[in-house]
């Protein structure tokens, strides 16, 4: 189980470039960046496709799992991008930042897992340090104005954790599913660009570069690391640790100089990585009861 929980936190890690990446992408329209950023994540499933032995074709695949996956991945950048289009980037990042907390909470109702006082408390240690990340030490002034922007920002934490949760329910199904759901995705993506967006592609070397490394990593590689996590990992702990990615991502910017150190930002790092220790207490480090194998 530490293993596959390692396996997933490393999404996390990956996500963690997801600001620096698409800041460098220039001014790419979102759903044109999803759709081609996607459709790279598409290659690396299907590299990884033939670096492993092949799926068990026999083996059906439940309808549901389709739609839990092309909903999740699509859906949940579908309603991202609507949120932002709609309300503050500062509130709708907030609550779309919701997941973490939901996945510890919804944990609690999936067969054979328990939810510990230390994963909920850790949970709201790292929405505190997430806070102090998103608002940059500033307060929220939620507007009525905004509303059906922040219910999309709801919508975009329901479906995330969701599909987190629901994967849970089929280990059976094999990770290299994730190539078709990043491939629908950027079919999807593309059909909202050409209904919604004027295309504007990336200008130079660099600015694709950086689409590269999206679809390589934080749309491509993380998906698939993220799903090993949720499935055979401690989702307790992979819930919590995950508020660590707003922390990662602004160190990140703050070594590529994009950002500047401050008392909030160690603040927040004091917060959530408290919080993602107080999940850890005992999952990872506890022997496990049973002479069973690691994940």
């Amino acid at each position: 189980m530490g293993r596959a929980t390692l396996i997933g936190f490393s999404a996390v890690a990956m996500w963690a470039l997801l600001a620096l990446l698409t800041d460098a992408s220039g001014q790419v329209p979102p759903f044109l960046l999803s759709a081609i950023t996607f459709a790279i994540g598409t290659c690396v499933g299907l590299a990884a496709r033939l670096a492993m032995p092949a799926p068990d074709k026999s083996r059906k695949v439940p309808p549901q799992v389709w739609l839990i996956g092309i909903a999740g991945l699509f859906g949940y950048h579908f309603f991202y991008f609507t949120a932002l289009r709609n309300a503050p980037a500062v509130e709708a990042s907030l609550i779309a930042y919701l997941w973490p907390l939901l996945i510890v909470l919804g944990s609690a109702l999936m067969p054979g897992e328990r939810l510990a006082w230390n994963h909920v408390v850790g949970a709201l240690l790292g929405l505190a340090g997430t806070f102090l990340i998103v608002t940059k030490g500033g307060g929220l002034a939620f507007d009525a104005r905004y509303a059906f922007g922040y219910a999309m920002a709801g919508v975009c934490a329901l479906l995330w954790s969701s599909y987190s949760l629901l994967s849970r329910r089929f280990p059976s199904v094999p990770t290299s599913i994730v190539t078709w759901f990043c491939a629908a995705t950027s079919v999807l993506s593309l059909l909202c660009h050409l209904l919604l967006e004027k295309t504007v592609l990336p200008d130079g070397p660099g600015q694709w570069l950086a689409v590269v490394g999206l679809g390589l990593m934080p749309v491509g590689a993380a998906f698939y690391a993220w799903d090993i996590g949720v499935k055979r990992g401690n989702i307790q702990v992979l819930g919590a640790a995950s508020y660590a990615a707003p922390l990662l991502s602004t160190l990140v910017l703050i070594a590529a100089g994009v950002a500047e150190p401050s008392l909030r930002i160690l603040a927040a790092c004091v917060l959530i990585t408290g919080g993602a220790a107080l999940a850890v207490r005992s999952p990872l480090l506890r022997k496990p009861a049973t002479g069973g194998a690691s994940a």
